[in-house]
């Protein structure tokens, strides 16, 4: 198809975008064509704004495509639950079309690519595949599958492995390289819920030693490396022993920011999953003593991590922890909010990080992002303008992922997330 945008406000996704107006953007099958001022175009579709704003889709950096975010009461036992998924042919087809559904979820959503940081099995790469191939409708996918964890690690028998030892782990970066794994994911730390005592939670499950053996061996093969890490004592560990990318972070010292720049590392802000934890009535998060007081540690750790960051040249990607209780599919703008609201960044920086500055730590920085000729005609329109109100992304005009286009895309919320969160951010900004 080829499409002309006529009549809109372009906010093209660079660090100092400003509305331009009398612009036209041709899109040419999956590409931008060009961006001209206004003027004749025959051949193609004329979709006329009428004053409406258009951006770059948003990318989400940290998504596990194993949940919905419905709230839970009590705690399950993911490891046996995934067992019993792929314990028959059936269960196990459910589960890949659950996978896809909620892909197309965060398209639906307005993210146009998405960096899948743990999953079940190789399910992830095989959905990125039939994304690509046009078998389905979804975002980009950057898939990790399966993390690495440890014995008793975070996460371990459900989105990621229990590797007992450094060649169980190296024989799992293998098969990452045979399914086509874009890159691998550790679990270094523990979490909130790991936690047993008050004051501990991200403590330390994987050994140094074994960061390093498989930072190396993942590198040797190609790989970049992701880290779960929500600790000080993890993040020094995981910049010492080879990690690229920082997932969630803590409260860093001088240190962590001076290893931060010598590793050439980044951080992905995940605000999302620590804010129910630590700013609801216990009521209503269902969280116990413990679990409020360490994620309350988290929720800080990571705003703190975030702030000193920007504030020491460090990037900062932004992602939502989707799958999380309390995070949806379709949900990453509120992660934009967030971040503008806990970090204290402005309402552009926000929307720079969640478009180009992603895409650019994510590896695909020359292919999306921004609203640039010869780039993937990845898009958003918003009623009124995000600069203003970062909830004018929550209920879109337009989405187009890859020259695809969706009109008014729709999901249905869940009413109990709507009713809390909206207490945060307020009702939606649509027109």
């Amino acid at each position: 198809m080829k499409y002309v945008f006529i009549n809109g406000i372009i906010l093209d996704g660079t660090e100092n975008m400003e509305p331009v107006a009398g612009k036209m953007i041709l899109v040419n099958g999956s590409v931008i064509e060009d961006i001209r001022d206004q003027g004749a175009c025959e051949g193609y579709e004329v979709i006329d704004l009428q004053g409406k704003y258009i951006m770059p889709g948003l990318i989400n950096m940290h998504v596990h495509l194993a949940g919905n975010g419905k709230p839970l009461k009590k705690a399950r036992d993911n490891t046996r639950l995934v067992k019993l998924i792929f314990s028959n042919p059936i269960s196990a087809d459910v589960a890949h079309k659950l996978v896809r559904d909620w892909a197309k979820l965060e398209l639906l959503g307005g993210v146009t690519t998405i960096r899948t940081v743990g999953g079940l099995r190789n399910l992830d790469t095989q959905v990125r595949d039939e994304i690509k191939k046009g078998k389905f409708i979804g975002p980009r996918i950057l898939a990790s599958n399966e993390g690495i964890s440890v014995v008793g690690g975070h996460m371990a028998g459900s989105v990621a492995i229990e590797a007992h030892n450094n060649e169980e782990a190296f024989r799992h970066i293998d098969m990452l390289k045979e399914n086509g794994a874009d890159f691998v994911k550790l679990m270094i730390t523990g979490g909130v819920l790991d936690a047993k005592e008050k004051g501990v939670p991200g403590e330390l499950k994987m050994a140094p030693e074994m960061v390093k053996a498989v930072c190396d061996y993942a590198h040797s093969k190609g790989f970049y490396v992701a880290a779960h890490v929500e600790s000080a004592q993890g993040v020094r560990v995981a910049l010492e022993n080879g990690v690229d990318s920082i997932e969630h972070g803590a409260t860093p010292d001088e240190e962590i920011i001076r290893l931060f720049k010598e590793k050439k590392a980044f951080v992905t802000t995940t605000i999302s999953p620590a804010l129910p934890t630590a700013l609801f009535d216990p009521v209503i998060s269902h969280a116990n003593e413990v679990e409020q007081y360490n994620g309350t540690i988290v929720f800080d750790g990571i705003i703190n991590c975030s702030k000193a960051a920007l504030a020491n040249g460090i990037p900062v990607a932004l992602g939502n922890d989707v799958g999380c209780p309390w995070v949806t599919q379709y949900d990453f703008w509120r992660e934009v909010f967030y971040f503008a609201k806990y970090v204290g960044v402005s309402n552009r920086f926000a929307l720079y990080t969640a478009t180009l500055n992603n895409a650019r730590l994510a590896g695909v920085g020359d292919i999306t992002g921004s609203i640039e000729k010869g780039k993937s005609a990845d898009m958003i329109v918003t009623w009124v303008n995000p600069l203003e109100n970062l909830t004018a992304l929550r209920s879109l005009a337009m989405v187009m992922s890859q020259g695809k286009l969706i009109n008014e895309p729709k999901v249905k919320h869940n009413a109990e997330v709507d009713r809390e969160l909206d207490k945060i951010t307020g009702p939606a900004t649509i027109r």
